[in-house]
């Protein structure tokens, strides 16, 4: 894979680096950067999302992908790795942001999203490369540094679950030092995975409940995509995608709400994956596309 060796000053999309604290004098790409710039919105968070978490990142993801946002974020697990996948399902473009030396993409479970993002059309970033004259060693600062051009590189910045004590807190607080609108997905005062998202909007940070809401600060000439509830094709796929849109998750619940017998209940959920309606989160969860 080539790797090419760009300064900030000389690319349009990158040039919003020039102007951040400790500014990158030269960044390593594999992939295709933008030729302009383009609305750009990096999404991060724990590396280990509740399904709650799970459910935020890849709506607003894919949502805002879908728009022709630009999703920016760090290939960590977790919520990082999820926002990159949902973009790249609605046929975004997505630009990783890691720590370590290109060509290697880290974490290693994470190796195959990576060739898949420069495949679809996106790019790698790194401040660092194994051509260069000092080797690079990777450790605990440098995914803190790497959080600078993550949220440097983006007109706003996402965090849809963060617990207390999270690095991503301290993109956050990059985010804020650049001058870029911090967005928080609210969530359940009793989660702990919700704590560092509630402290954020207790300190001012913008809450947000759609992914309407970003689209406004990021397309205001956009008009904001009107929201219908699908049907289904049968009552039973309508009673099911009612109880979805009323916030049900749980699939035990759906079924004794909707009164439908096990077998009908189960073809059903079928049917509707299939046609892409639903999807699983796991664990007999359910949520609407």
């Amino acid at each position: 894979m080539k790797i090419n060796k760009i300064a900030p000053d000389d690319n349009i999309y990158l040039q919003r680096l020039c102007h951040i604290d400790d500014a990158p004098h030269v960044l390593y790409c594999m992939g295709i950067l933008p030729t302009k710039r383009v609305p750009t919105l990096a999404i991060v968070g724990t590396r280990k999302p509740t399904r709650y978490g799970i459910e935020v990142t890849t709506k607003f993801a894919g949502d805002l992908a879908q728009q022709g946002i630009i999703i920016v974020s760090g290939l960590a697990l977790g919520v990082d790795a999820l926002a990159h996948r949902a973009c790249l399902e609605a046929e975004g473009t997505t630009i990783a942001v890691i720590a370590n030396q290109l060509p290697d993409i880290y974490p290693a479970a994470n190796r195959a999203l990576g060739e898949r993002i420069i495949a679809q059309g996106g790019a790698i970033l790194s401040e660092h490369c194994i051509d260069e004259p000092k080797p690079y060693v990777v450790g605990k600062w440098s995914f803190l540094t790497r959080n600078r051009l993550v949220s440097g590189l983006a007109d706003a910045i996402l965090i849809t679950e963060a617990a207390a004590r999270s690095g991503t807190l301290n993109t956050a607080a990059h985010a804020l030092a650049q001058g870029r609108e911090v967005f928080v997905a609210p969530g359940n005062i009793t989660s702990p995975m919700s704590a560092g998202c509630n402290a954020l909007i207790r300190q001012g940070a913008t809450p947000v409940t759609s992914p309407d809401d970003i689209i406004a600060v990021l397309l205001p000439h956009e008009k904001a995509r009107q929201s219908t509830l699908a049907r289904g094709d049968t009552p039973a796929e309508t009673a099911i995608i009612k109880q979805l849109a009323a916030g049900i998750r749980d699939g035990d619940e759906i079924q004794r709400a909707t009164s439908l017998n096990a077998v009908e209940f189960s073809t059903t959920l079928t049917l509707l994956e299939i046609n892409g309606v639903i999807r699983s989160l796991g664990a007999n969860q359910w949520t609407l596309r």
